[in-house]
């Protein structure tokens, strides 16, 4: 949808004068935006350079006084396996040094886990003419060869996941509920093994396609979690949408579907069982509200204890999120931490979706000048894990900004500096750059002071309008 707005630039050197050059330095390319009236561009560069690292570090480069062994163990991600450092590639040490600048061996696995994700949505069948309306439009042993994965026999798709939206669009009809596929569970190949260090379960989920989907993206309100029968721990608090999306079942029939959460816990018990005597991980990847329900997955399994083994590691559990809302509160983030769960958030700074539910109340809003926690704390909405941040948009394809092809395809951008984006200024970002190319000087606060209401019209005219945006959620 978006592949147009990219161009190589193989030549193009992104450093400013005073810049520290670093030795290795791999261009990507660039972005550019057009302005149809007096067709000027904005170009964006992009570079993935290798990071510093700790001489501890397996990822480090190897000093010169060191010996051959020490030299490999040392050697540049580039040059290692992914099998010799994939735990901390799946967050072991937070991505420490990973992240900015983004290690190329890093990038890869995002990428990789992107364009498996990107199934969820190229299999997904909307045509209600359909006999598979609702449903994959392909079998499990052809899905990822049909949806263009580069390597489809790396991973075998072991079973099918649909989603039951607890609410009912029609009042007056009195429908029932209808699943819908969400994603699917995979597990690496014996082959995919040797490459990848262990044996990899894959859960992915989609973002928001059909009409009750919206609605519960919607229902924002915390409510408890509630998920370990034996450990309710009412301070861990979720967005009650993508709760009841996680949790809602067929109930009308003796025969539907059971919830989305039990068909997940079921299989991904099965596959420990399976595998139990190997090296294994559990990867998570979702998008938009795909994301919310990766997020719930994880901290599921590992409230559970699932992925606690006698005698060896546990099982690591990491999610990959790509353009996800906030999820919980603070409770829900603290206990994710505590148990271990992983979350990389690969985030568009122009993304109104990766600032919501809780635009207003949320992390940075908990206490006064940094320093005495305010009485709402507990109920403001809460990110959970590490920051991937890129900055993209394109004037005539607005849609881009939360686009999951977009999103893979600039993964490579360097991360953005924290101390530029907060999020008070990620709206005045997006409209100052638009209004630059169209509008004269006095014209652009009228457009700030219109920033906050033409954000809220169009998530609330989505809903109403969503086969157009179809692409977007």
């Amino acid at each position: 949808m978006a592949a147009n707005i990219f161009t190589q630039s193989p030549n193009y050197s992104p450093f400013l004068i005073g810049d520290k050059v670093p030795q290795q330095k791999h261009n990507l390319g660039h972005i550019s935006f057009s302005d149809s009236t007096s067709n000027k561009k904005l170009v964006i560069s992009s570079s993935i350079m290798a990071p510093t690292l700790p001489s501890s570090s397996p990822l480090a480069p190897p000093s010169s006084s060191s010996s051959s062994s020490s030299m490999l163990s040392r050697a540049p991600a580039s040059f290692l396996p992914l099998s010799r450092v994939w735990r901390e590639i799946q967050g072991s040490n937070n991505w420490e040094n990973l992240i900015d600048p983004l290690s190329p061996i890093l990038q890869q696995e995002i990428t990789r886990y992107g364009n498996l994700l990107s199934a969820s949505y190229k299999g997904f069948d909307l045509n209600p003419n359909s006999k598979r309306y609702l449903n994959c439009k392909y079998g499990k042993k052809s899905l990822l060869k049909e949806s263009g994965i580069h390597d489809p026999d790396g991973y075998q798709v072991t079973k099918y996941i649909y989603a039951t939206p607890d609410i009912n669009i029609n009042p007056i009809q009195n429908e029932p509920s209808r699943a819908r596929w969400i994603g699917y569970v995979a597990v690496s190949s014996d082959d995919s093994v040797k490459r990848l260090g262990r044996r990899d379960i894959v859960v992915t989920f989609r973002g928001t396609v059909t009409n009750p989907e919206w609605m519960a993206n919607l229902m924002s309100s915390l409510t408890p979690a509630r998920l370990d029968p034996h450990s309710p721990r009412p301070d861990v608090k979720v967005e009650s949408g993508f709760l009841s999306l996680y949790t809602s079942c067929e109930s009308e029939s003796k025969f539907g579907l059971e919830s989305c959460r039990e068909q997940l816990l079921s299989e991904i018990s099965r596959l420990l069982s399976e595998y139990k005597g190997e090296e294994m991980s559990i990867t998570l990847a979702g998008h938009s509200m795909g994301s919310s329900l990766a997020h719930l997955l994880a901290y599921d399994i590992a409230e559970l204890g699932m992925n606690k083994r006698r005698g060896q590691k546990d099982v690591p559990v990491t999610v990959f999120s790509f353009a996800g809302p906030r999820v919980g509160n603070l409770g829900f983030k603290e206990r994710c931490e505590e148990l271990g769960v992983k979350v990389l958030r690969i985030t568009n700074v122009n993304d109104p979706i990766t600032k919501l539910p809780g635009f207003l109340f949320n992390e940075n809003f908990r206490a006064l000048g940094g320093v005495y926690e305010l009485p709402w704390s507990c109920s403001c909405y809460t990110h959970v894990g590490v920051e991937l941040t890129l900055d993209f948009f394109d004037v005539q394809n607005i849609s881009c900004v939360h686009d999951l092809d977009t999103y893979i395809s600039l993964v490579n951008r360097p991360r953005i500096s924290k101390s530029t984006v907060t999020e008070d200024n990620f709206g005045s970002n997006f409209f100052n750059k638009t209004s630059e190319l169209m509008f004269p000087k006095g014209q652009r606060r009228a457009l700030r002071l219109r920033n906050a209401a033409t954000q809220a019209a169009y998530l609330i005219g989505s809903v109403s309008n969503h086969m157009m945006y179809c692409n977007i959620f």
